[in-house]
């Protein structure tokens, strides 16, 4: 037979266990969100160190691309095209640019 007294004591156990589940859930929480912090700062910085700048041309600089085409037969072709002249700086690190002869030949 079970007392009106053991259910309110139950209850009341029942009642400090959530408790202390939420308490104990919210400090997991906390301690991954740290931990994520930390390895997203470890990896924005690992990733920053290997970018480089992008170099900055003005217009009328002489400019060699590299070659993007890879495949069989290419090894012997060289690595880099041109040289081309920078005709005009865009924004984004872009250029528009043109062959030093195309250039020589129109101005001559």
């Amino acid at each position: 037979m079970r007392i009106k007294e053991d259910q309110s004591i139950r209850a009341i156990i029942e009642e400090e266990w959530k408790s202390m589940f939420q308490e104990d859930r919210k400090e997991l929480r906390r301690r991954a969100k740290e931990a994520i912090l930390k390895l997203q700062m470890e990896n924005r910085k690992s990733f920053n160190k290997k970018k480089t700048k992008a170099k900055r041309y003005e217009a009328g600089e002489l400019v060699a691309i590299r070659r993007t085409q890879f495949g069989p037969g290419l090894k012997l072709y060289p690595k880099y095209l041109g040289p081309y002249e920078v005709v005009r700086a865009l924004r984004n690190d872009r250029y528009i640019t043109s062959t030093a002869a195309e250039l020589h030949e129109t101005v001559e």
